[in-house]
């Protein structure tokens, strides 16, 4: 039977009582229908109807409170399905990332979505999938409040009586399965290279294994109450050290850097860890039970058994762990384009405008190209050495372009979340200021590099046309470089979001080979090298592998990043599709040539028009690019940006407190309250 957690509770003689039918539950199938028929009663019209839901669940809290028979009649179809069902799968599977590989998993996910997978009535996860049947039944009851659910668990009285053997066996095999995967997880060459003293990291997960098995061997003796209490108390002190060594691991990354693999083991090593938590909990006789960590388990339950088929939400999810590889290593250099001072704020500027002066010659050089007659392939694979390059040569100078910031600047935005911790919550005064310091500093690199790109293209323009006698492009050729950045002559903004995905994703590129320098020991390898060693001298040697150490990310990202912007066009032609990109500063340049083409021959509305084409571009190169890199810098935290809608007041007020900090460094002064 159920145990009950007593609760002491007054009720007025007079107090209106809502009688409920007492329905007889003699077998599971009737058992199952109550159950079904009840969550009909709480499910809202809308799954995202939360206040619906809510009250609709309240009254159901009010009716067992004051109604014994229908409190009763829930405990004992619950009871049924616990007694009548395997709840094993439900604590060892569900809500636990899977073991198989990616291919494997999402090959598995696509097939049940046109034939779902057989669940047979004695699998306690068919009574759930029975239950909340609905494909977003997971939202309202994951929208009702916690305090809510913790109450309904409690009158319930969910805690297990030990003195039933069928369900207690259950727990126990659960128990034991948990125990060994952990073990098994933990004593992996992903989760075990990084220790220096072997023995004593892997003995948390030995630990845990020999009290589980130590326990469940007393367990089926004469072993006292006592000593088994006792033996649950070393496991649960075994696994919270097991959590610590996790926590270890995951502090490593950020110096060590992680693997897929790693996060992915990592994440299902704590997901296991939390889930023996909840089975220890009903086990022990110390009539205390953790309704909130049952809570947790009971959505998760519904909302993997909800989305188990979802291709969207397992790529989602794959993201995260993606995210983990790079987020925090893409953040590093991220760091160098957020100004504090006055003085950054300007050197920001200053490196800005020798960008834009690199960019002029990318500019020409790409329209000189474009004059060469040749097969589109080869068309795009210059422009693409061109670019890359070029942006090679605006790292290795010490340059800045503009577009390629909201990549690197969005992981350090989120990483305000974590610094400055205000209790358990993140510090959302300190976000808004991180934001704030984006801005200028975007500010400033855009500025540094259009101040400069336009006026030198025009003259490098006007220097080519003196040399040669020939323009760059003229006619109806300049008159299209023009037309080109307007965003209703053409898909000039549809293109600058493309560039800004690609932005994006070479800021993923440059994180993930970053953080695999690092985690691969690449620097390391390079310099035990025999052919390495023999081939060059020692001076040789220190200034390839300081390079490789603190270059080879950003290097891969500017290649990257110059063959999406050169190939887009010939896949775009190739394929017969509105595929192209518009990129800010070489939109500028574009609009510099084609004005010099035209011999000025502009009417001010088209130049106007055109100029505000490229702002346009410049904008979305931004928005789209720093919006995809916030969220995957967000997701690697497993933050919920919903959970924080009091950060808009607190930005809000902060702009309208100092607006002139979103646009230029402040002078010092000291940190005031933005709450």
């Amino acid at each position: 039977m159920l145990r009950l957690l007593k609760r002491n509770k007054d009720s007025s003689p007079n107090a209106a009582k809502q009688q409920a039918i007492v329905l007889p539950l003699h077998s599971a199938n009737r058992s199952l229908d109550f159950l079904v028929e009840l969550i009909d009663t709480i499910r809202p019209e809308n799954a995202k109807d939360i206040p619906q839901a809510t009250l609709r669940f309240k009254a159901l809290l009010y009716q067992m409170t004051q109604d014994r028979s229908s409190l009763f009649s829930l405990r004992k179809a619950l009871l049924t399905q616990f007694l009548k069902t395997n709840i094993v799968n439900a604590l060892t599977e569900s809500g636990i990332t899977s073991s198989r590989g990616f291919v494997q998993e999402l090959t598995g996910k696509v097939l049940h979505k046109f034939l779902p997978e057989l669940q047979t009535p004695d699998n306690f996860l068919y009574v759930i999938n029975r239950i909340f049947y609905k494909k977003k039944d997971h939202i309202w009851v994951e929208g009702i409040e916690l305090d809510l659910w913790i109450q309904f668990f409690e009158v319930l009285g969910i805690q297990i009586n030990m003195t039933e053997p069928a369900l207690i066996k259950q727990l126990q095999s659960a128990l034991q399965l948990l125990s060994y995967r952990i073990t098994t997880l933990g004593l992996e060459k992903e989760i075990t290279q990084r220790y220096e003293d072997f023995e004593n990291a892997i003995f948390p997960f030995l630990e845990q294994s020999r009290l589980v098995n130590e326990y469940l061997h007393l367990h089926k003796t004469i072993a006292t109450a006592d000593t088994q209490r006792i033996l649950l108390t070393n496991i649960t002190e075994a696994l919270h050290n097991c959590n610590q060594t996790i926590q270890w691991i995951r502090e490593q990354r950020i110096a060590y850097g992680t693997s897929l693999a790693q996060t992915y083991i990592i994440t299902r090593l704590q997901q296991q860890v939390d889930r023996l938590f909840i089975i220890l909990d009903v086990l022990d006789t110390d009539n205390t039970f953790n309704t909130e960590r049952f809570v947790a388990y009971f959505k998760t339950v519904v909302h993997n058994e909800n989305r188990k088929n979802s291709i969207k939400e397992f790529l989602s999810e794959n993201t995260g762990y993606l995210a983990y590889q790079i987020a925090e290593h893409g953040g590093r250099t991220g760091e160098k384009f957020i100004t504090t001072t006055r003085k950054e704020f300007w050197r920001m500027f200053r490196s800005a405008a020798g960008g834009g002066i690199i960019i002029s010659f990318i500019g020409i050089i790409k329209n000189l190209l474009a004059k060469v007659t040749m097969a589109p392939f080869w068309h795009g694979f210059l422009y693409s050495t061109n670019y890359s390059l070029g942006f090679i040569l605006i790292q290795d100078t010490g340059s800045t372009l503009a577009t390629k910031q909201p990549a690197y600047t969005a992981n350090n935005v989120a990483s305000s979340f974590d610094v400055q911790k205000i209790g358990e919550q993140p510090d959302l005064r300190n976000l808004a200021i991180t934001i704030g310091k984006v801005s200028r500093t975007q500010i400033a690199s855009f500025t540094g590099n259009l101040i400069i790109v336009f006026p030198l293209t025009y003259v490098l323009a006007w220097l080519f046309f003196a040399a040669t006698g020939v323009k760059i492009a003229e006619g109806a050729a300049a008159h299209k470089l023009l037309t080109d950045q307007q965003p209703f002559h053409s898909l000039a903004w549809l293109y600058a979001c493309f560039t800004g995905f690609f932005l994006f994703a070479s800021g993923l590129i440059a994180g993930y080979v970053e953080n695999y320098v690092v985690y691969g020991k690449i620097a390391e390898r390079l310099r035990n090298q025999p052919s390495f060693k023999n081939n060059f001298n020692e001076r040789r040697q220190y200034k390839i592998v300081h390079y490789v150490e603190n270059n080879l990310g950003s290097l891969m990202g500017n290649i990257s990043l110059g063959f999406f912007l050169g190939m887009a066009g010939f896949l775009g032609k190739t394929f017969g599709l509105p595929f192209d990109i518009r990129h800010i500063t070489i939109s500028a340049a574009n609009t510099a040539i084609g004005f010099f083409g035209l011999n000025n021959q502009v009417s001010m509305k088209e130049l106007w028009y055109t100029i505000f084409g490229v702002a346009g571009i410049g904008f979305l190169n931004f928005a789209v690019s720093f919006g995809l890199a916030f969220l995957v810098a967000v997701k690697s935290r497993g933050i919920h940006l919903r959970d924080y809608p009091q950060f808009l007041g607190i930005l809000w007020r902060y702009l309208k407190k100092y607006p002139s900090d979103f646009i230029k460094a402040p002078p010092l002064r000291k940190a005031e309250h933005l709450g």
